[in-house]
Parts: C-alpha cells; structure tokens; sequence
C-alpha cells in the first residue's frame, strides 16, 4: 500500500517523523522511500492555508496512493469537545466562498456559482472500521475566528464542529482519485476571542501522533 499523510507544517507531525526517521523540508516531501509493515509512507508538508495545500496536493496527488491522510491541529466551535480530542472530520465546507449584501452573507450555493465547496466523506477506509473516533463537521477558512459576531453567524450558516485552514483544499484534492482518503484533526483550541494562553498545543499535537502511529502500525 502507498500512503501520503499531508499536514501543514512540520510542527504537527514531528512525533510521526520521528518514529518513522524520515526527513522532510519545511515544505514538500520525503525523498528517500520509507516502508513500514510492507506500506510505502510519504510526508508532505505543504505550508498553511488552502492554495498552499490545493498546490502541492495537485503536485503529488497520483493515481498510485492509496490512502492519503490529513493530519493538523483545529479549532473547535463546540466547547463539549476536549482540548487535545482527536477527531475524524467527514464533513468540510469552504465557508467564506460567498458574497457580502450588506450585513448578510450570501453562501456559494445561493449565488448559483459554478464549482464545490461542500466536501463529504462517503466511504469509511478499512483502517477505520473499527476506530472509536468521534466524527466532527468542518469549516475551511482563510481567517481563523475570533470575533463573536462572525463566530454566531457562522454557526448559524453552517453549524460547524471545527474550522481548520486546509481541510476541504485536501479533499478536493483527493476526489477525482480511487484512494482511501481521511481528514484526522486535534482540537488545541476553542473557537473564541484569540488568547494563546487557554491553548494546548503540546497535548493536541501528541495525541493526534498518537493515532496516527496507531493507525498506520495498524494497518
């Protein structure tokens, strides 16, 4: 099996490389070929944010993976999730594709325009038939939340569990392709006026490591 497990930065997969002793550059991918249990293992890393991730997904998206992996930390809208909660997103939406009238937000739909921006997990990948992972709904968004005003109306447009920067960039990457493909995120904070100081940071990242070593010694 070929695997690509995609993250952002380096930063939230750094316990997985070095269990796997492969190096990769701040951004792209593993040049030399690592295998684990018969399984050839990528890491790309492809900067923040949706152009980044939807261009070096076009790069090294191919028809020979068969499962690809998202991995990163999130923000999470729904303060009943823990921090460090690690969670399959099979939802995602690239919300702030709209039109402003005024003070109301016009979603992509209403507009009528040609393209997606509604992302959906339809088929479970064997590696997770058995997972007791908590299933979320994302958002992708180019500015992360921190207003309540803009926090309150996107909750009522689209209800979201989760907002990360990449999320539905990689699933949109990943459709037009036979792999298995899973989006896997930890919680290091709650959606909320910024304060790094109510972050947990370390705890979401090691437990998102955590599960993915998991998943694919698993496999």
């Amino acid at each position: 099996m070929n695997i690509l497990i995609v993250s952002a930065t380096v930063l939230e997969v750094k316990p997985l490389l070095d269990f796997l002793e492969i190096k990769v550059p701040t951004i792209g991918i593993n040049q030399s070929k690592k295998t684990l249990n018969n399984h050839d293992i990528k890491v790309l890393i492809t900067g923040v944010g949706m152009v980044n991730t939807a261009l070096l997904m076009g790069k090294h998206m191919n028809s020979t993976i068969d499962l690809a992996m998202n991995a990163g930390v999130c923000g999470a809208f729904n303060k009943n999730r823990s921090l460090g909660e690690v969670l399959l997103v099979t939802k995602d939406i690239i919300s702030e594709m709209g039109a402003e009238n005024d003070s109301d937000f016009l979603t992509f739909e209403q507009l009528k325009l040609p393209g997606q921006t509604k992302f959906e997990l339809n088929n479970l990948p064997k590696c997770l038939v058995n997972s007791k992972l908590q299933t979320a709904a994302g958002i992708t968004v180019n500015t992360v939340h921190g207003n309540n005003d803009t926090i309150n109306k996107v909750l009522n447009l689209f209800s979201p569990d989760v907002e990360s920067m990449e999320g539905a960039a990689f699933f949109a990457g990943c459709i037009d392709f036979e792999a298995d493909y899973i989006q896997i995120r930890a919680i290091s904070n709650y959606v909320e006026k910024r304060d790094k100081s109510k972050w947990n940071l370390p705890l979401a990242i090691q437990n998102l490591n955590n599960e993915l070593i998991q998943l694919i010694t698993q496999l």
